[in-house]
């Protein structure tokens, strides 16, 4: 899960990006396509999809993964739901002030969630730079 770090690069700035769904779609496709090919071929079992917004609870989320991480897997797991990377075009565009931030936060935010499918937790990608 990736939130907005008060003071972080791409602070509240008081205005929205404009971008449109299809460009901000296409940015999280490209932040898909830099990953290592080595580490897709390992992802198992997993959808990214964008949305909008996110849950009201939490209205600066950037993205979400909702599964079982890989290292939890067992051989009780079969039949299941994918796991879940949802990024979130909302937060992203009303905290970043260019689109060279919009690409770089929405890269940092693919790869965190992509972690987390492989088990990584939030202390270890903040320790990464991926917090």
């Amino acid at each position: 899960m990736v939130s907005v770090a008060p003071g972080g690069p791409c602070g509240d700035n008081g205005r929205v990006l404009e971008m449109t769904r299809e460009e901000f779609e296409e940015l999280v496709s490209e932040a898909l396509d830099r990953v290592p090919s080595e580490l897709t071929r390992l992802m198992d079992n997993v959808a990214v999809f964008v949305e909008d917004e996110p849950p009201p609870s939490d209205r600066e989320l950037l993205g979400l993964y909702e599964g079982t991480p890989l290292t939890e897997r067992g051989e009780w797991y079969a039949g299941v739901l994918p796991d879940r990377i949802t990024i979130y075009r909302g937060p992203t565009l009303r905290y970043c002030e260019t689109r060279a931030d919009v690409v770089r936060e929405t890269e940092v935010t693919v790869v965190h969630e992509i972690a987390h499918h492989f088990g990584i937790d939030e202390e270890r990608l903040h320790a990464l730079g991926y917090g």
